[in-house]
């Protein structure tokens, strides 16, 4: 008797939180974030102020990154070489390329020698803004950057 009394406790437990689950995701899947770094003392610059702002673009920079891999994927590449049937030197590079439009920095900061952007993309709004302007293809010879 007394483990029955139990069994039906537990039934009436396990289905009780089952029933607390929530229906929909906790997360607005709208919504995509992307964090970018950048170390300060790695930057070129003639102080550290300078640094410091070379630092906060190149994390925004990073973040951006960040936001077109989930948009757009990356492209990997591989390459292993053989000489007389023995495995050489191999080879693994990635790739992204893509336009992220209506991007808004949620927060930027340093944290130790880093610089830290915070960036949400609201991938609504992103399929709004893409029928504005023509979008630009990136030179395949890119120039030196600063940072």
């Amino acid at each position: 008797m007394r483990n029955i009394v139990l069994m039906a406790l537990l039934g009436v437990m396990s289905f009780m939180m089952v029933g607390c689950q929530p229906l929909t995701p906790m997360y607005d899947d709208r919504f995509l974030t992307a964090v970018g770094y950048a170390s300060i003392s790695e930057q070129t610059g003639k102080n550290l102020e300078e640094k410091q702002v070379r630092a906060m673009r190149a994390s925004k920079i990073d973040a951006y990154r960040e936001l077109a891999e989930q948009v757009y994927g990356m492209r990997v590449s591989g390459r292993a070489d053989l000489t007389d049937q023995r495995l050489g030197t191999e080879t693994t590079s990635g790739a992204v390329d893509g336009v992220i439009r209506g991007a808004e920095v949620v927060r930027s900061y340093k944290v130790g020698d880093s610089y830290v952007t915070e960036l949400r993309l609201d991938v609504d709004k992103m399929e709004r803004l893409r029928d504005y302007g023509e979008v630009q293809q990136v030179p395949e010879k890119r120039r030196q950057t600063l940072f």
